[in-house]
């Protein structure tokens, strides 16, 4: 018998507040051995991230863990804090959900990933530095050495993410637990990541607790899954037998909305119609620091038809996100023109500009981020009517709730703030506020990716029912090539700046021309992707103009 590396018994953690106490994790056991990869699965609020947070004693305050917790036999549960900080980090890596609240936005990346060396002694000053950029590089960074001397909002999310993953595996520990690290991913750039852990696994033995919402990566990368619902693990087993024979009723309804374990076809392909949004020759370069320029938008030409969906897809730093604020008129583009409902709006200002920002109106990525912490959902929904001078007081209010019933959520809610509703709720929010003026298009910039896959199903149902009863017009952003094939009418594929790919989503996700396109496909987990008589060669490299 192998000794765990890690042994959970009877694990309890109560938030004491000062209405109630909660009970998140009730009665957990779990063991994990040496090299082996285990993936606790479960909605937003099971208990998972809780579970995670406890053996690592990362509670909040209010927290409270009771049971044991034995790692390499040593008793974390009840250890001072001076002790746990001299196994976190060096024995047990830690990479959090959130980059944008876990990087200090003053200090340099290369600085905080050195820190992780050097406090623990793994390298000096002078030598944490170069393997800092080393450790970069390991984890899927473009131009380390640049990227080291920059901060973290000068990076992309997923960027972020790749540097916080960098920080837990610095000094080689014996368990990394990975709370969510590739939900802001891409999924070739998640494959790869994915692949250094598994080597990492295989060269040192370290073992990984992978906590994630994405049963396709748990298919794919684990050896054990431990599903979890309402603080408990309701089902353990193999990974390839409890995705194939799932015990538990639980566990049966995680699979059925999980869009990566299927193989289902685009839906069908929509009536062929004039688009209500063009553009043509749009360009966009940025200025990096040492005065070097990148082009994020080479030359594209896209169309949204009216009252379909356009997806817009590719890797992190492709150019997407900013193509998508261009079309909302957030970033101003160095050359193209975009055209929306046959006018040209690319310059427009004043009046011009209020009435198109009434028609386009964009739901961001992250609902924990997009929504105004001070404000009840009442007022951040009826902000917009505010903004554009649209009823009074009482009828601005009226409208606040039919958009809320608009979107699934109760009146009630009008009340609360966004810290008081689930992620789920909170984006419902979000896409409320974004139907208040009427849009004729929503720019969707990746709105389901921070959500576990129960609700991300919901929230796209709700989109597709949106769009039927209200004539909407969708430019949908994504890395997801498996949330696309549920949504998309049409495809536009972008890597470096440019479209490589664009056409009806039935063909390009199915029967796909550019190799690219058939390497993101490959890389979705849990999707076997017909890809016509090509062979899944990886794409030739395509660099990006760098106009230094």
């Amino acid at each position: 018998m192998v000794t765990p590396l890690l042994r959970v018994r009877d694990l309890h953690v109560t938030y004491r507040t000062r209405e109630r106490h909660v009970r998140a994790v009730r009665g957990v056991d779990l063991e994990l051995a040496p090299g082996e990869v285990l993936a606790l699965v479960g909605a937003s609020g099971s208990g998972k991230s809780t579970l995670a947070h406890s053996i690592v004693g990362l509670l909040p305050r209010g927290g409270a863990a009771e049971g044991s917790i034995r790692f390499g036999g040593d008793e974390l549960t009840g250890l001072s804090e001076r002790h746990l900080r001299s196994i976190r980090g060096a024995r047990i890596g830690f990479v959090p959900q959130d980059p944008g609240v876990s990087l200090n936005p003053v200090k340099r990346i290369g600085e905080q990933v050195a820190e992780a060396l050097t406090v623990h002694r793994r390298a000096d000053r002078r030598t944490a530095a170069a393997r800092a950029v080393a450790l970069l590089d390991t984890a899927g960074i473009p131009n380390p050495d640049l990227r080291a001397r920059q901060y973290p909002h000068q990076l992309s999310g997923g960027m972020r993410q790749r540097v916080l993953i960098a920080v837990a595996l610095a000094c080689e520990p014996a368990l990394v637990i990975a709370d969510e690290p590739t939900s802001a991913l891409d999924v070739t750039v998640q494959k790869r990541l994915l692949d250094h852990f598994a080597a990492l696994t295989a060269r040192t033995g370290t073992a990984v607790l992978l906590v994630t919402h994405d049963l396709g990566v748990a298919a794919d990368r684990a050896d054990r899954i431990a599903v979890m619902d309402g603080g408990r693990i309701v089902e353990t087993g193999p990974a390839a037998r409890l995705i194939a024979e799932p015990g538990h009723a639980y566990t049966r309804t995680l699979l059925d909305a999980a869009p990566g374990l299927t193989d289902a076809p685009a839906r069908p392909e929509a009536p062929q119609s004039d688009p209500i949004l063009t553009v043509t020759g749009l360009a966009k370069r940025f200025t990096l620091p040492g005065r070097r320029r990148i082009q994020a938008v080479d030359g594209i030409d896209l169309a949204v038809p009216r009252g379909a969906t356009l997806a817009v897809v590719g890797e992190s730093g492709s150019g997407k996100s900013t193509t998508a604020r261009i079309v909302a008129r957030l970033t101003e583009p160095d050359a193209g023109t975009v055209h929306f409902d046959g006018e040209d709006v690319t310059a427009a200002r004043g009046a011009a500009l209020r009435r198109l920002r009434s028609r386009v109106q964009l739901v961001y990525q992250n609902p924990y981020a997009s929504l105004d912490p001070r404000w009840r959902v009442g007022d951040i929904v009826a902000e917009p009517l505010r903004a554009f001078g649209l009823g009074d007081r009482g009828e601005r209010a009226a409208r606040a709730a039919e958009l809320l019933e608009q979107v699934g959520l109760a009146p009630e809610l009008l009340r609360r703030r966004p810290v008081e509703l689930s992620g789920g709720q909170r984006q419902r929010v979000a896409i409320a506020r974004a139907l208040a003026p009427g849009p004729d298009l929503l720019v969707l910039d990746e709105p389901v990716s921070a959500l576990d896959t129960a609700v991300q199903a919901r929230i796209l149902r709700l989109l597709d029912d949106l769009q039927r009863r209200l004539g909407l017009s969708y430019l949908f952003v994504s890395h997801d090539l498996a949330v696309v094939r549920q949504v998309a009418d049409t495809v536009a594929v972008m890597r470096e700046g440019r479209v490589v790919e664009h056409g009806p989503a039935s063909r390009v996700l199915t029967d796909p021309a550019d190799p690219y396109t058939r390497e993101l496909l490959a890389a979705v987990p849990g999707t076997t992707v017909r890809a016509g008589d090509h062979p899944l060669e990886p794409a030739a490299a395509t660099p990006r103009r760098d106009l230094a």
